[in-house]
């Protein structure tokens, strides 16, 4: 497992979709994640600090697991599969682990508010892990972000990959950039 934090939330200027792009921890690689605008919304405003005056359903979640005393522990993506990523919910309540099945936006949402760790399968960071360039970088060279166990993506699915890395390095950062925190 890789531990990652939520680097930014990006947007698409031209359709105005968004992407979680979650970071990890020891490392320079992104795990790319389209989100809707909601979910984005709902991910922003918790790390900027600002309570909404009613609860969002992700603070209603947290509020039911406390309730029934409980914690949030992790949230793991775990899967990729069919260009569709899962994620898991993992809870403790009275010593036992209970993991629930989630929307990695979800589970994000979710792990923010409860100021959980957020891990990344190996597996799914070197199938759609992608290094972004930086904005300073001089040479204009593509970054080098093809994991060295890329045989064990099909054809189609790489070229699908690539087609989403090249799209990924030319969003720009939505004004709510979460990088300052």
């Amino acid at each position: 497992m890789i531990e990652a934090i939520v680097d930014s939330i990006r947007m698409n200027l031209i359709d105005r979709s968004r992407i979680l792009l979650l970071r990890e921890l020891s490392g320079e690689r992104h795990l790319p994640i389209w989100i809707g605008e909601f979910e984005a919304q709902a991910i922003v405003l918790e790390m900027q600090g600002s309570t909404p005056q009613r609860p969002m359903p992700y603070d209603l979640i947290i509020n039911l697991i406390q309730d029934f005393d409980a914690r949030v522990l992790r949230i793991v993506v775990n899967d990729l599969s069919h260009d569709i990523y899962y994620a898991r919910v993992v809870l403790e309540r009275g010593g036992e682990e209970i993991e629930l099945d989630a929307r990695p936006s979800d589970a994000v949402a979710i792990a923010v508010r409860a100021s959980c760790p957020i891990f990344v399968d190996d597996t799914v960071m070197d199938r759609a892990g992608v290094t972004i360039a930086d904005e300073d970088d001089a040479d204009g060279d593509e970054p080098d972000d093809i994991p060295e166990n890329a045989e064990r993506v099909t054809a189609g699915e790489e070229e699908g990959l690539n087609i989403f890395r090249e799209f990924i390095n030319t969003l720009e950062t939505d004004d709510r950039d979460s990088r300052s925190n």
